[in-house]
């Protein structure tokens, strides 16, 4: 077996190719459309001259007071225009920006002024937790190129948001986390912020003297409406606002220089574990842990980032938010919150999700390199893994495959951006492991002809071998997999996960799929469609496609209502769309049509109620085979659902989801009524404590009697000290009954789980922290009289953030 370095050697090859490819297919649409391309319009930038931005050679001390004269001679921008609910519309504040740089540092000053100080919302918060209170902050687009933009928001108290918005994916990743520095004083006429961000910490071609970088200068006010006040005009017919901030330029002496962040942890803990088996249980099993780990990150040009780990804690510090996994048949989706991988994850995005680190579960060692210049876009990381955790998808449920092996992943990612509105990107993928290799390739391309109309397509292909070990270990534990069978044998009356059908095959599984969309959008309208395809074979194991041997179309609209400033509501949307989907051998899976009505009004008040109709596919009666006609049974689902969720008073966050209706009981193939409530409140008790309460309850009910009742409770009280510290309690509670007697297979009729977390963080920055904590997990079911632990811990980790 090859090495993953080798795969990866390849893949390079490969890309290079597909670079070269790209070339060739901008020559064709260039060909192809240069007619159309003189008739219509297309707007990337603001179209105004470039505004200048002092350069001072005086630091700001860094304490929320605007009292050094280097501000008399900053750039001063006002920000006057509502940009949302509203459109360009006269600002009821006043508030201005000075903004001046060093060489080294842009020092940006707030002054945010407010006629009733009273009011202002700011609450002490972990990082990237304040997003509902006042705020002020900026937008970088630091190639001005209208890919990405950096955004630094902070409250009146010092909190700092930041996140990096994608213009390709429209995602915006509050996961990154940049070294900065802010202060925030509120004061009897409002308030104001002082910021510090060293220009290190964003990318930016510096072969260039004067530097051109395109900025959008913000405020949010939160009373009964959440105004977004901006310093420039946005045309709402334009989804694209990044391509509407204006430029502004200057950084003349701006340097990256070496940029070298070296970052050793230290990670202690003790993990106890016991097997529990009815009514015995086992005495714990204790394991210490004492670990040391080096990251590195190396700014080798202004334009390509190393990062480097050894050894590196891969360990999650915040629990998951809990979700409710019943009556589903496919897999859950859990985002990235680890360091190593967050950092630049925007390179490696494309429309499809190619590359979802999280499968990565605890690596020894990891590398990556990204970089962007004059267009270029490239990505590329390695890691290995302790376990290799496989997902295996079908068309009406997946599977999840854990081997207790050691596995190898990379990924490359290259994309170029043309000034015309086009960008071609391709993307390549391997993992393996001693009884498993996938490898993915895709091209794609995002063309956006005009600021309302926007084309997306994207190509992959696959290949993808399982060994004998890893198809029996799928089948094990399936009722017709005995100890004494070295592999599965297809017999109708066994009760087959879809998965084991789809790996039986030791032969290399060569796979393809595609996705093409179109959109058209204006100011009070928009409409789409899209076809995804996706053949029986296709695999993309480092990312997150839990479906397939499908064909999907899809096409809808929608229409917005825009309120004046006197009306009670601010915003209405009217949407609707209709789906139908078959699997390769054109049998149909499911047809729906769904519509909803939504209205923003007082309070930041949001309702939205919807109504869908579904055909759909139930489970297959013969498991040993993949026939859909003849196999199953066509249901339909109809239902209501309802969302709000309101903000009446600083601190306060109020949600309630509902929904009732038809829903197929996937444990007994029929259909039943389905009820489902989920409750949310937020809460800030003062300045610095705050409860997050958030519950779901499902309940089905079929032929006359009780299917299910479902309970999860996801419980959290923090107090925030300061800026820099807090400490948390996590309690997350299932509660799951069933009727036994209403259930063709045996079930449990009761499980139970309890799973608590105490957490003390302190960060004096991203990357020099400190965490504390205890953790453990118990459960109940039918042979256990109470909620019994089987895992408890004890954990600390100390890194320390040295900048060259």
């Amino acid at each position: 077996m090859r090495p993953v370095a080798l795969h990866l050697l390849t893949m390079l090859q490969i890309n290079n190719m597909l670079a070269v490819l790209n070339t060739r297919i901008v020559l064709m649409y260039k060909s192809m459309l240069s007619a159309a391309l003189l008739s219509v319009p297309f707007t990337t930038l603001a179209t105004s001259q470039p505004v200048t931005l002092p350069f001072i050679a005086e630091q700001a001390t860094i304490d929320g007071k605007l009292n050094e004269p280097s501000w008399q001679r900053a750039k001063k921008i006002t920000m006057d225009n509502v940009t949302w609910p509203y459109e360009n519309s006269k600002s009821p504040v006043t508030t201005h920006a000075y903004v001046y740089e060093d060489g080294e540092t842009l020092f940006i000053g707030f002054e945010a002024n407010d006629p009733n100080p009273e009011l202002i919302r700011a609450f002490y918060r972990d990082r990237d937790a304040a997003w509902d209170d006042d705020l002020v902050g900026l937008k970088i687009d630091s190639y001005n190129n209208s890919q990405l933009a950096y955004q630094f928001f902070i409250n009146p108290l010092g909190v700092q948001q930041d996140s990096i918005e994608n213009e390709l994916t429209k995602h915006e990743s509050s996961s990154w986390d940049g070294i900065w520095d802010s202060v925030g004083v509120i004061h009897e006429k409002g308030y104001t912020v002082e910021v510090a961000i060293p220009l290190r910490v964003l990318n930016f071609d510096d072969s260039v003297a004067s530097k051109t970088m395109a900025m959008e200068f913000l405020r949010f006010l939160p009373r009964s409406e959440r105004l977004r006040i901006s310093s420039m005009q946005i045309d709402h017919g334009n989804n694209c606002w990044i391509c509407q901030m204006p430029s502004y330029q200057g950084f003349e002496q701006a340097k990256q220089g070496n940029n070298v962040a070296i970052i050793p942890s230290v990670v202690l803990g003790k993990n106890e574990t016991r097997d529990i088996d009815g009514s015995e249980v086992a005495d714990w099993q204790s394991e210490n842990n004492t670990e040391a780990s080096l990251d590195v990150k190396w700014g080798i040009t202004p334009d390509i980032t190393l990062n480097a780990t050894i050894n590196p804690d891969f360990s999650q510090v915040e629990a998951d938010v809990a979700q409710l996994s019943v009556n589903n048949n496919f897999s859950l989706f859990f985002p990235e919150k680890r360091a190593f991988f967050l950092d630049n994850a925007d390179y490696f995005a494309s429309t499809l999700n190619l590359i979802h680190t999280r499968n990565i579960a605890q690596p020894d060692y990891g590398t990556k390199i990204t970089g962007s210049k004059n267009g270029h876009t490239f990505a590329g990381f390695i890691a290995n893994d302790t376990q290799t955790n496989v997902l295996i998808p079908g068309n009406l449920g997946s599977s999840l495959v854990a081997l207790d092996e050691k596995g190898e992943n990379g990924a490359l990612r290259y994309r170029y951006d043309f000034e015309s509105g086009l960008s071609l990107g391709s993307t390549a993928t391997h993992r393996q492991s001693d009884d498993y290799k996938n490898t993915v390739y895709s091209i794609d391309s995002k063309y956006k002809p005009t600021v309302n109309d926007v084309f997306l397509v994207q190509v992959l292909k696959s290949q993808t071998q399982y060994s004998q070990d890893f198809i029996d270990e799928l089948c094990d534990g399936d009722n017709c997999s005995q100890p004494e069978q070295v592999s599965c044998e297809l017999n109708s009356d066994c009760d087959y996960n879809e998965g084991v059908l789809r790996v039986l095959s030791k032969e290399q599984q060569s796979g393809t799929g595609y996705y093409v969309k179109y959109q058209h959008d204006e100011k009070y309208w928009r409409a789409f469609a899209d076809y995804n395809y996706r053949d029986a074979d296709l695999r993309a194991d480092l990312g997150f496609i839990s479906q397939v041997d499908f064909k999907k179309f899809t096409t809808g609209g929608e229409y917005r209502w825009y309120g004046d400033k006197g009306n009670w509501w601010n915003r209405a949307n009217l949407y609707a769309d209709w789906d139908i989907t078959h699997n390769e051998n054109n049998e149909l899976l499911e047809k729906e049509a769904q519509t909803s009505f939504s209205v923003s009004g007082p309070l930041q008040s949001f309702f939205e109620l919807s109504v869908e109709h579904r055909n759909r596919t139930g489970l297959r009666h013969d498991k040993s085979r993949l026939d859909i006609d003849g196999n199953t049974d066509m249901f339909s689902e109809n239902g209501v659902g309802f969302y709000s969720d309101f903000k009446p008073t600083a601190g306060v966050f109020a949600s309630l989801f509902m929904y009732t209706g038809n829903a197929v009981d996937l444990a007994n193939n029929r259909v039943g009524d389905k009820f489902h409530i989920r409750p949310v409140l937020n809460m800030n008790l003062g300045k610095h404590f705050e409860v997050r309460l958030r519950h779901t309850y499902e309940q089905l009910e079929a032929d006359g009697s009780e299917v299910f009742t479902a309970n999860l409770s996801d419980v959290r009280l923090t107090y925030q000290f300061n800026v820099n510290s807090f400490v948390r309690l996590a309690v997350i509670y299932t509660d799951l009954e069933r009727n036994q007697a209403n259930y063709i297979d045996d079930v449990d009729s009761q499980y139970k789980n309890l799973a608590t977390q105490l957490l003390y963080s302190y960060k004096l920055n991203p990357q020099t922290v400190f965490f504390a904590g205890y953790s453990d997990n118990g459960y109940q079911d039918d042979e256990l009289s109470s909620i019994t632990k089987e895992q408890r811990t004890l954990f600390a980790k100390f890194s320390y953030a040295w900048l060259l």
